[in-house]
């Protein structure tokens, strides 16, 4: 029951009607007792700057989530970022502090990395692609990147994102073994779609799965469904993969942290979670 004294929690991303945070989160309060509640707001590109602004004026607001189209421009209307969100080039949270400022940061490469890991798949030494370089897959690259992969392919549709990617995880990992510019998915141990590509009804694949071997392993950030078309491609070929709503699962535990409502495991969270897709 959201009342007068409920701390909010906003949700800001468009569209939002693939939005799964709030059926994880407020579940999750509602068992502990903890009067907060995450509400989703739907904010178009050209107003995120005004609005962003306008919502942190709001006396009962403690933070944001950010997600697409909205993490790489957050970092820009932020007080301080965190060193993780500096690399990743994005913040996926924002922390209303006790003297007013914002402060932005990013989990996004922490859970998918974790959730990846928690399945079996080691990452040091090996090769990984990632398409999509924005917000999420820059966080994503940025995670891999720490845990030790040797080379790392990044592709996105504006080849300045993958530019600008490399050259910051070069500046901060000068031993890994760097591409840009080929979304062929041949020879990788893990790819990733960290395109928006399965949001809509009839979007391609993100990778030609012909040239996935069964050995590979496939990571979605799409929540839209629980099983994606290019889930259901790789399930298809014998692949390993994590849904995209795993890495959420990962990751809620360092927000809740981060926002000051104490912690929680991944599987307490699945416990009380109410997806609905």
């Amino acid at each position: 029951m959201i009342s007068g004294k409920t701390t909010l929690i906003a949700h800001i991303g468009f569209p939002t009607e693939s939005f799964k945070a709030p059926m994880i989160y407020n579940p999750w309060f509602d068992k502990h007792g903890i009067d907060a509640a995450v509400i989703p707001m739907g904010v178009r590109p050209e107003d995120f700057a005004t609005s962003l602004k306008a919502i942190f004026r709001m006396s009962n607001v403690r933070g944001a989530l950010v997600t697409m189209p909205h993490k790489v421009v957050a970092n820009s209307l932020v007080d301080e970022i965190t060193p993780t969100a500096r690399i990743a080039g994005a913040s996926n949270a924002i922390l209303l502090r006790p003297d007013g400022t914002l402060l932005g940061d990013q989990f996004d490469g922490a859970g998918f990395v974790r959730g990846i890991e928690r399945k079996g798949l080691r990452l040091a030494g090996k090769r990984v692609l990632v398409s999509g370089n924005g917000g999420v897959g820059s966080a994503i690259a940025a995670s891999l990147a720490a845990a030790g992969v040797a080379q790392m392919a990044l592709y996105d549709g504006h080849v300045a994102s993958s530019q600008a990617l490399a050259a910051r995880l070069r500046e901060h990992y000068p031993q890994l073994e760097i591409g840009t510019g080929s979304n062929d998915p041949a020879g990788f141990d893990l790819i990733v779609n960290a395109t928006p590509l399965g949001m809509k009804e009839g979007d391609p694949l993100p990778f030609d799965m012909s040239r996935v071997a069964p050995t590979t392993f496939v990571g979605e950030v799409v929540m839209k469904q629980e099983m994606t078309p290019l889930l259901l491609a790789a399930q298809a070929r014998g692949c390993p993969f994590q849904l995209g709503t795993d890495m959420l699962f990962e990751m809620i535990p360092a927000y809740l942290e981060f926002f000051g409502f104490g912690t929680a495991t991944p599987e307490e969270l699945r416990e009380v979670a109410q997806l609905r897709y």
